[in-house]
C-alpha cells in the first residue's frame, strides 16, 4: 500500500521535471536538430509508459541539476569580461563654458565634450588632458598594477581610474567607440566564436544523437527490453561532450582578458598553439618606439652646462629628437631668445646675446667649418646606430655631440629566449630601418633572422613566401604600417592600445604592448587546447565505460544518468582551472 503514494508523487515529480526538458526538445525538432533533450525526453516518455517512475524524476531532476551547473559555471567562467563591463563609467560630470558641471550619460557624450574627474572616479571617456595632473590605475585596459603619472596633453582611456588628482579631459571617443568599449565587445565575441574542435563536435553531437536512437531502437527490438532500450538512450547522451569544449574556451579567453591579452575567437588559440615562426617589426614592437639619448660626447665645455642650455633651446619644439632630448635632467634654464628653425637642418638661437646652433652635420659644418674631432665622433656615433643632434657656440668653445636611438623594450630579451623554449623555432625581424640599425638592435636579441629596408608589402609578401615553405606564422606588429603583413599571417599579433587598423585586423590584441604578454597568450592558448582535449577525452571515456558497464549489468537508467551528469560537472571543473591559470606555471 505504501508504493501506491510513493509511486504517484515519483509520477508527478517526473512530470514535472520532464515539461522544461520536452519543451526545449520540441524547439529543438522545429528547426530539425535532434539534441540531447529529446534523446532524454524520449527516454522519460519510454520510462513512464513501462511505469518506471521512479527512475524517470530521477533521470528528469539529474538532467536539470546537470543543466543548473552548467549554466552556474559558464556564468563564471564569463565572469572576467562580466567584471569589464562593470568596470565601464555610466555617467560623466560635463563641463559646461560657464564651469558649472552636470551629469551626462556617456553615450550622449560627444567628442570635443570637455570632462571633470575628480580622485577615485571612473575616467568616462578616451581623451586628452586639458589642465591638472593625476595618478591613475590602467589595469583595466592594461592589465599593468603600476600607477601611471598623466599630465595635460596625454592620453587617458575609458574604464581606468584616477587614484588621486582631479583632471579636465576633452573628449576623443566615448561610449562603445571607446578602447575600452572595444576591448568588451571583442571578447564577447571571441567567447561565443567556435574552434574547428568545437564545431566538429556541434556536427558529430548532431549525428551523434540520432544514432544513438537507432542503436537503442535496435536494441530494443533484438532484446525485447524496452527498459533497456531506454537506459541505452540515456547512457549515450553526450552532455560532456557537448559542453567541454565551449568551457574551455570561455575560460582561456576570459582568462586572457583580465590580463590585457584579448584573443579574437577561440580558433586563435587553436592556429596560434601550432605556430612555429614568429616574425616581429622592429620599431614600436621589439623597441619602445620612443628615442632616447644613448650617448652625450662633450667635445669643449661644461657638460651640464651644455645640457641646460639645449633643453632649453628645444623646450620650443616637437620633433621626436628634440622630445628625447627633453627629457635630459636640468639643473636650471637659462632664457632663450630669437629662435629660428632652419627647415631639414636644425635651430639656431640665442642665449644671453650668444649665439648657438642645434642640428646635424651639414648645420655644423657651414656655423663652425671643418673640425676633425666633431667628425670623428659623429661618424663614430652614427656607425652606433644613433641619430646625431649637434649643439655649438660660434666660437665652439661649447661643442658636444648627442647621439639618439630608440631603445630595446626591457622585456624583449627575455621574451624571445622564452618563445624559444615554447617551441617557436624561428624568431624573425623585420624592420623600414637600414640595415646598420638593425644589426645594432639584432645583436642584443636570441633572433634567427634580419631583414632591415623593408616597405609594408615587402612584409606581407615575405610572411607569404614563409607560409608557402610550410611555416605556421604569426606576425607581431603595432601599427598601421603592419597591417598588409599582419593580414597575411596565420596569427596577427598586434601591439599595444595600437591604432585601430591594428586592432581591427589582429587575432591578439596586447593592450599594453608588453612582449611578456605574448608568451603569456602562447601559454594560454597551449593550455587551453590542451584542456579542451583532456575534456573531450573524459566525455569519450565515461560514454565507453557507461555502455560497457550497461551491459556487464552494473548500471541502471539512473544511476547511468548520475555518472553521466558527473563527467559534465568534472569537465566543468577542468575548464575552471584555467580561469586561475598563471603563466608562471
Amino acid at each position: 500500500v505504501m508504493n501506491l503514494p510513493y509511486q504517484v508523487i515519483m509520477a508527478v515529480v517526473g512530470l514535472i521535471g520532464l515539461i522544461p526538458i520536452l519543451l526545449t526538445a520540441i524547439s529543438s525538432l522545429r528547426v530539425k536538430l535532434i539534441s540531447i533533450d529529446v534523446l532524454v525526453s524520449i527516454a522519460v516518455i519510454g520510462a513512464f509508459i513501462i511505469g518506471e517512475y521512479n527512475e524517470a524524476a530521477i533521470v528528469t531532476w539529474l538532467f536539470m541539476f546537470g543543466e543548473v551547473l552548467e549554466n552556474i559555471t559558464l556564468q563564471k567562467t564569463r565572469n572576467a569580461v562580466q567584471q569589464l563591463t562593470q568596470l565601464a563609467p555610466q555617467t560623466a560630470l560635463v563641463l559646461n563654458d560657464d564651469g558649472s558641471t552636470e551629469e551626462e550619460d556617456v553615450d550622449f557624450i560627444d567628442p570635443g565634450t570637455h570632462v571633470l574627474i575628480k580622485t577615485g572616479a571612473k575616467v568616462p571617456v578616451d581623451g586628452q588632458v586639458l589642465t591638472g595632473t593625476a595618478l591613475l590605475n590602467e589595469a583595466s585596459v592594461t592589465g599593468e598594477a603600476k600607477l601611471i603619472q598623466k599630465q595635460a596633453g596625454e592620453s587617458v582611456f575609458a574604464g581606468t581610474i584616477v587614484e588621486n588628482g582631479v583632471i579636465t579631459v576633452n573628449t576623443t571617443a566615448a561610449g562603445d567607440d571607446t578602447t575600452f568599449g572595444k576591448i568588451i565587445e571583442l571578447v564577447e565575441e571571441a567567447q561565443d566564436s567556435q574552434t574547428k574542435t568545437q564545431r566538429f563536435i556541434d556536427k558529430f553531437s548532431q549525428y551523434y544523437t540520432p544514432f544513438v536512437l537507432v542503436v537503442s531502437l535496435l536494441v530494443g527490438l533484438l532484446t525485447r527490453d524496452v527498459r533497456l532500450a531506454i537506459t541505452v538512450m540515456v547512457l549515450g547522451c553526450p552532455g560532456a561532450l557537448v559542453i567541454g569544449v565551449p568551457a574551455s574556451t570561455v575560460a582561456g579567453i576570459g582568462n586572457g582578458a583580465k590580463h590585457g591579452i584579448l584573443f579574437k575567437g577561440s580558433d586563435v588559440m587553436d592556429r596560434l598553439h601550432k605556430v612555429d615562426t614568429m616574425v616581429f617589426d622592429k620599431t614600436g614592437t621589439l623597441t619602445a618606439g620612443q628615442p632616447k639619448v644613448a650617448a652625450v660626447e662633450v667635445i669643449n665645455g661644461d657638460r651640464q652646462t651644455i645640457i641646460n642650455q639645449l633643453v632649453a633651446i628645444e623646450q620650443q619644439s616637437d620633433h621626436p629628437l628634440a622630445k628625447a632630448i627633453q627629457q635630459l635632467t636640468t639643473t636650471e634654464s637659462p632664457i632663450v631668445s630669437e629662435s629660428k628653425t632652419i627647415k631639414g637642418r636644425g635651430l639656431q638661437a640665442k642665449i644671453a646675446d650668444h649665439e648657438y646652433m642645434v642640428g646635424n652635420l651639414n648645420l655644423a659644418t657651414s656655423f663652425l667649418g671643418d673640425n676633425q674631432a666633431l667628425q670623428a665622433t659623429v661618424s663614430r656615433l652614427s656607425q652606433e646606430g644613433n641619430s646625431i643632434v649637434i649643439f655649438a657656440n660660434a666660437s665652439q668653445t661649447e661643442l658636444a655631440v648627442f647621439g639618439i636611438k630608440d631603445q630595446l623594450r626591457p622585456d624583449s630579451t627575455k621574451a624571445l629566449q622564452q618563445l624559444k623554449q615554447l617551441g617557436i623555432s624561428n624568431l624573425i625581424m623585420l624592420t623600414g630601418d637600414n640595415q646598420e640599425t638593425a644589426n645594432q638592435i639584432a645583436t642584443a636579441l636570441p633572433l634567427d633572422d634580419v631583414h632591415a629596408q623593408m616597405l609594408p608589402q615587402d612584409k606581407a609578401s615575405f610572411v607569404k613566401s614563409l607560409q608557402e615553405q610550410g611555416h605556421q606564422v604569426a606576425f607581431v606588429g603595432d601599427g598601421i604600417n603592419d597591417s598588409p603583413a599582419l593580414a597575411q599571417a596565420d596569427v596577427a599579433v598586434a601591439m599595444g592600445s595600437g591604432t585601430d587598423v591594428a586592432m581591427d585586423v589582429a587575432d591578439l590584441v596586447l593592450v599594453n604592448s608588453n612582449l611578456s604578454n605574448l608568451v603569456r597568450g602562447l601559454k594560454l592558448a597551449k593550455h587551453t587546447i590542451k584542456n579542451m582535449n583532456e575534456n573531450i577525452i573524459i566525455a569519450l571515456i565515461t560514454v565507453i565505460l557507461l555502455f560497457i558497464g550497461l551491459f556487464v549489468g552494473y548500471v541502471e537508467m539512473a544511476s547511468g544518468m548520475l555518472i553521466h551528469e558527473l563527467s559534465i560537472l568534472i569537465v566543468i571543473l577542468n575548464s575552471m582551472r584555467l580561469i586561475h591559470f598563471s603563466a608562471q606555471n
